[in-house]
């Protein structure tokens, strides 16, 4: 029996405060633009990445400078490309826990492509051109039906006005780490994306073993749905350090 008079000091788990948000192809930071605020209001401290969008390499030398930045444990977060991103990355010693939203999620010696690939063509990968430089973009019509077609047509119009050209190739460059085999994983799946197959999100989170959360949004899950996807990323950070 415990004695009444012996008190146990209940240290609460330690959270992660630092969140680096890494955007993909045909986007900017600027995807992450209602998931910011949110966080901040929370007491963490977010940065998003602004990836070259020009090789695997790259983008990842972006996202490992990001993380370097940050005064101690970091959640790192990728939307589309950027999951290929930070599955490469996010072997980094700071890197407590990885959360993928509507996002790729290679193995090592595995391409972008060649995990979608057996999932079939979206309509929103249809609507991919590519220029005489190999840079991709999206038509206007993937981009307001097929990318961003759950959000109201105003903010679809800012998605395609910030849409970036992608190096095309960088799809089928193969990953050389997967970092969610050593780091506890969310996966946030969109039902309802045109542009990932959404039968390769639900694979992905059961192949990682992640924490899975499916929204009934577009590819933009994030724009759609910010609270949600918010309240994903809070609970990584909250439990990232105790598994």
């Amino acid at each position: 029996m415990l004695n009444e008079n012996v008190h146990i000091a209940l240290t609460p788990a330690p959270a992660v405060k630092n969140i680096v948000l890494v955007h993909g192809a045909f986007a900017d930071g600027t995807s992450w633009s209602k998931i910011i605020p949110i966080l901040e209001s929370e007491g963490y401290h977010v940065v998003s990445v602004q990836n070259p969008l020009t090789s695997l390499a790259d983008d990842v030398a972006a996202t490992r400078r990001a993380i370097a930045l940050q005064d101690g444990p970091v959640i790192l977060v990728g939307h589309s490309w950027g999951g290929a991103v930070i599955t490469q990355a996010g072997d980094d010693p700071k890197v407590a826990g990885l959360v993928y939203v509507a996002a790729y999620a290679p193995n090592a010696g595995e391409s972008a492509n060649q995990a979608s690939t057996p999932f079939g063509v979206t309509e929103g990968q249809k609507a991919i051109r590519v220029d005489s430089e190999k840079f991709a973009y999206m038509t206007s019509d993937g981009i307001l039906n097929h990318f961003a077609q759950g959000l109201p047509m105003e903010e679809r119009r800012v998605v395609l006005a910030v849409q970036g050209e992608s190096y095309g190739p960088m799809f089928d460059e193969k990953l050389t780490v997967a970092a969610w085999q050593t780091r506890p994983s969310w996966v946030v799946i969109a039902s309802d994306d045109q542009m990932l197959p959404p039968a390769m999100e639900a694979a992905s989170a059961k192949r990682l073993g992640a924490t899975a959360t499916t929204l009934p949004t577009c590819h933009l899950a994030m724009l759609q749905q910010p609270v949600e996807v918010a309240a994903v990323i809070d609970q990584a950070a909250k439990t990232a350090l105790r598994k």
